[in-house]
């Protein structure tokens, strides 16, 4: 797909995330002689173009004062997991929702969430909450701790390094 200059050097600045900013399009504007106006559309295109799918703020959470970090896997009947994903996805301590296949007999594992807290017993009582207000008490589950921070980063688009160099 071709890509134009300005659109080369607006991947180029979003694909490491947004930068932290009341008005990180404006900032990204800045960082490429566009107005704030002009890389909104210009987002806005690629994204209906299929040339992105995806950007957003890269941060580091354990920056910000979150320690504990659980991975909730849980073993939610199929027929029901759906809806219940979509029920965790919805709420604001939850930050990523999807859905996995399970691999038995080890894994019986078919839904993943995660969720950040200060500390560990904030996250569980987050995880039991959670399990009440979606009617999955019942359903086994598993919260996974990480045990270090791995570098976060945006989306990579290739062929995208600013016009000019």
């Amino acid at each position: 797909m071709e890509l134009t200059a300005t659109e080369r050097d607006l991947i180029a600045a979003v694909q490491d995330g947004l930068p932290v900013d009341p008005r990180p399009y404006a900032a990204v504007g800045h960082m490429i002689g566009r107005s704030e106006a002009e890389v909104i559309a210009g987002l806005r295109r690629l994204i209906e173009r299929g040339v992105i799918r995806r950007f957003g703020l890269v941060l580091s959470h354990r920056h910000l004062g979150y320690r504990a970090n659980g991975m909730v896997v849980w073993d939610i009947p199929d027929v029901a997991v759906g809806e219940i994903g979509d029920r965790l996805a919805a709420f604001p301590f939850v930050t990523l929702c999807y859905r996995r296949p399970r691999r038995p007999p080890d894994w019986p594992y078919n839904l993943f969430c995660m969720i950040h807290g200060r500390d560990r017993g904030v996250v569980e009582a987050l995880v039991d909450q959670a399990a009440r207000a979606v009617g999955a008490t019942d359903c086994p589950r598993a919260v996974l701790f990480s045990a270090r921070q791995f570098k976060q980063r945006g989306a990579r688009y290739a062929n995208c390094a600013p016009a000019g160099k």
